[in-house]
């Protein structure tokens, strides 16, 4: 039998084993938390007035990237100048930009007011017919100035997916042009036309398939020029063995990644089509915390708008449905 020091051996032990399973359990309650409240958006701010159809896409390029970035035109209350926004479905909120917005500001003063501590702007704009306005839009330290003599394309903000809470849209990839209108209005298309996905946080999560694994992937319009992009062991394995690989250096929002692609001739289904893959990609450079925060919302990749360039894609957010054809 155990004598009286053993005794106190063991229970010593089992006290610290019990402190370090409360610790463990406490931890992860706390980090749970923590990085839920990291990927949770604030409250939708937006107020969003009619409907419009058939506004014009412009596509940005970047090399031999036709299709790098989604933008929008925009006009703001009382100013006829045409400004551009890129639609982000990546970011789950509505900004505006520092730099060019200064521009703005500082020349058309009666018109929009001051900044609120360089880091919230009270706006209304018009997108299409659509008006929104806002007294709280965030504003990033980001973008270019003005040069009011050149006549250039000037991107002021990205559109989140907090006008997506507000209304439907539907992205005409083959005539190039979106509209955004009420869930409504599409009932009369007929429900068994649309597949379910996850609206999460404001994050669009298709359910698709490539061979005979489901995945969930991101649709991330802000990585607009990419079809896939997946973890470099995926990318391994979908990539055609001995082909070119493309690297390109990019800016995400001040961030520097590095991003290869290489060719494919993997299909991929997605909702009730199956779409041909030409190019599969991963990045390197996004934060530990990114990471995490993918892994947490149970994402398996990101898909972005050059999958659907012959595609019409519309997104109901408020039913969470989706089609594509």
């Amino acid at each position: 039998m155990p004598n009286f020091a053993q005794k106190s051996e063991m229970k010593l032990l089992k006290k610290i084993f019990l402190a370090l399973l409360v610790i463990i359990v406490v931890s992860s309650i706390t980090g749970y938390f923590y990085f839920d409240k990291k990927f949770t958006p604030p409250k939708n701010y937006l107020n969003v007035i009619g409907v419009s159809e058939n506004i014009p896409i412009k596509w940005i390029s970047e090399d031999s990237n036709p299709h790098a970035a989604l933008l929008l035109p925009i006009k703001l209350e009382g100013i006829s100048e045409e400004f551009y926004m890129q639609l982000d479905f990546g970011s789950p909120i509505t900004v505006f930009y520092l730099k060019p917005l200064n521009s703005v500001i500082s020349k058309f003063s009666d018109m929009v007011e001051p900044l609120k501590n360089d880091k919230l702007i009270s706006l209304q704009f018009s997108l299409g017919e659509i008006d929104i306005s806002s007294n709280k839009f965030k504003v990033l330290d980001y973008g270019k100035s003005i040069d009011w003599e050149q006549k250039s394309i000037v991107i002021i903000g990205t559109i989140g997916t907090d006008l997506l809470e507000k209304r439907s849209i539907t992205l005409n990839f083959k005539k190039n042009y979106c509209s955004f209108t009420n869930s409504e209005t599409l009932n009369n298309i007929g429900s068994s036309k649309f597949v379910p996905f996850d609206f999460e946080k404001r994050r669009i999560l298709f359910p698709a398939k490539m061979g005979d694994k489901e995945l969930r992937l991101l649709y991330d319009s802000g990585t607009s020029g990419y079809e896939m992009i997946t973890s470099r062991e995926e990318w391994e394995k979908y990539r055609l063995k001995d082909s070119n690989t493309k690297i390109e250096k990019v800016n995400s929002w001040g961030n520097t990644l590095t991003i290869t692609s290489a060719p494919t001739k993997e299909k991929i289904e997605i909702g009730n089509v199956s779409l041909n893959l030409s190019e599969v990609t991963y990045i390197e450079g996004t934060s530990r915390i990114q990471n995490l925060l993918m892994k947490l919302s149970g994402m398996q990749g990101m898909i972005g708008n050059k999958l659907f360039l012959d595609q019409t894609l519309i997104i109901d957010c408020k039913t969470e449905r989706f089609r594509i054809y």
